[in-house]
C-alpha cells in the first residue's frame, strides 16, 4: 500500500497518475484538515473533497477542486435573500458538505464521516483526515483573522501575510487510523503541496512526524525554480520563515525524508535529491512521474 499525504491541487493530480499504476484499494490518502471550515451551515473540507472527487470520477480537473460540470444556483441567489458567501460552492458539492455537517451533528467523527460518505460513492481507496481535531488554520493579515481556505479562494494577491495562527491550545492528534495506516504502508510519499499551507498542518500534528521516521518516505517538491511562484504560495512560505525554493521544503521537511524529489530544471540544488520532471500538466506527465517514485519505492523495500 502506498500512502499519500495530500493538500492542495499538486498531490491529486499525483494520485490521478498513481491510478493507472495502483488499484484504488492500495492507495490511502491522508488529507489536509488545515482548510477545513463552515460556509453557509454546510462543513466544507477542500482536501477531503478533493479526494473524495477524484476517486469517485467527478473532480473538475480542470481547476482540481469541485465537481465536474456542477451548477451554482443556490451560491447566486444568497444574495438576492440578503446572504453571501466569500467564494462559489457548486450545487452538488454543497450536498457532499452538508451530509458532513449533519453526520458530525448526529456525533460522528470526521473519519467516520468520511469513511460513510466514501461508502455512498463506492470509494475503493482509503481516505482519511489526518485528524478528527480542531486543526484549522487561519491568516493574519494585520488587521483580520482569515480562515485559510476563505484566504486561499478569496483574498487579494497582494494580502499581507503575517503569520498562520492555530487556534487550537495544543496540537491536534493524528487518528488511529492514520496511525494504522502509515504502519502498513510500503511506502509514504508527501505530494508537491506548498507545505505552508497542506503539509506542515499535517505534520505538526501530534505523532506524525515521529511515526514517518520509521516509515520510507519520498517527498515532492512543488516549487520548480526558474520563474515567479504564485504570490500567495510565496506568502504562505514567508509567513513560515523560509522562501519559496526546494532547498526550503527540505528544510521543512527535515529528516523524516529519505528520498527528496525536485524538478529536472529547478537552479535552486538540494544535496542528495532525486531530479525528475515534476510538472503535472496533463495525466501522462503524472503518469510518468508516478512510475519515477514507484520505481525508487519498490528499489527501497525489495
Amino acid at each position: 500500500m502506498i500512502t499519500f499525504l495530500s493538500g492542495g491541487t499538486g498531490t491529486p493530480a499525483l494520485i490521478r497518475g498513481a491510478r493507472q499504476i495502483l488499484y484504488d484499494s492500495e492507495i490511502t490518502v491522508i488529507a489536509n484538515t488545515a482548510e477545513d471550515l463552515r460556509v453557509s451551515g454546510s462543513h466544507a473540507a477542500p482536501d477531503i473533497d478533493t479526494a473524495i472527487f477524484l476517486f469517485a470520477g467527478i473532480l473538475d480537473t480542470g481547476r482540481w477542486w469541485g465537481i465536474k460540470g456542477d451548477t451554482y444556483a443556490t451560491h447566486n441567489y444568497l444574495p438576492k435573500v440578503a446572504g453571501g458567501e466569500p467564494f462559489p460552492v457548486g450545487d452538488r458539492a454543497r450536498a457532499v458538505q452538508i451530509a458532513r455537517a449533519a453526520l458530525l451533528e448526529k456525533g460522528f467523527t470526521l473519519t467516520e464521516t468520511v469513511q460513510a460518505q466514501s461508502r455512498a460513492l463506492s470509494i475503493g481507496a482509503t481516505i482519511l483526515p489526518v485528524t478528527d481535531d480542531d486543526a484549522a488554520l487561519f491568516v493574519d493579515t494585520g488587521t483580520e483573522r482569515l480562515p485559510l481556505y476563505e484566504y486561499w479562494m478569496a483574498a487579494d494577491a497582494a494580502t499581507e501575510v503575517r503569520e498562520l495562527i492555530r487556534t487550537a491550545s495544543r496540537p491536534p492528534a493524528i487518528t488511529d487510523e492514520v496511525r494504522a495506516a502509515v504502519e502498513a504502508s510500503d511506502a509514504v510519499v508527501i505530494g508537491p503541496g506548498n507545505p505552508a499551507r497542506s503539509i506542515l498542518p499535517i505534520l505538526d500534528c501530534a505523532g506524525m512526524r515521529r511515526l514517518l521516521r520509521d516509515t520510507f518516505v519520498v517527498a515532492v517538491s512543488p516549487f520548480r525554480g526558474g520563474g515567479a511562484p504564485d504570490p500567495k504560495d510565496a506568502a504562505l512560505m514567508y509567513a513560515v520563515g523560509e522562501p519559496p525554493t526546494a532547498p526550503a521544503v527540505a528544510r521543512l521537511y527535515g529528516d523524516i525524508v529519505d528520498v527528496f524529489v525536485q524538478d529536472i530544471h529547478d537552479p535552486d540544488g538540494v544535496p542528495g535529491s532525486l531530479r525528475l520532471e515534476t510538472r503535472l500538466l496533463h495525466e501522462r506527465q503524472a503518469e510518468s512521474l508516478a512510475w519515477d517514485i514507484m520505481a525508487v519505492i519498490r528499489h527501497a523495500v525489495s
